[in-house]
């Protein structure tokens, strides 16, 4: 069914939309949810992460070495992670038990 929809969409026609047509569509479609802007998407994939963690703030926080209000700033958009959090951040999302054990001290529990 996907397969189908993907092959019977003009593409051409979709390319062609402009901004303003895309939010108007987006708008007019109950079903379809608000557009985000990247740092809201930002957000929402750290807030993501950390739950699929299944941490909460402090214990992320604490485990990744990162201030908690930092942490809660970035989760709620209030901040934007800077180009090496941003990056941290994904190493955090791809490999975190990995992250985790580069961060324990020697001679201590994780």
């Amino acid at each position: 069914m996907v397969e189908a929809a993907l092959r019977d969409t003009d593409w051409a026609a979709q390319d062609a939309l402009t901004d303003a047509e895309i939010a108007r569509r987006v708008a007019d479609d109950p079903d379809a949810g608000p557009i985000m802007t990247p740092a809201e998407i930002r957000a929402a994939r750290l807030r993501h992460a950390r739950r699929r963690s299944g941490l909460t703030q402090e214990a992320f926080a604490t485990r990744y070495h990162i201030p908690l209000g930092t942490l809660r700033d970035w989760e709620q958009g209030r901040r934007e992670p800077d180009a090496a959090a941003l990056a941290y951040l994904r190493v955090i999302e791809r490999e975190p038990e990995v992250v985790a054990r580069a961060l324990v001290e020697p001679g201590r529990a994780a």
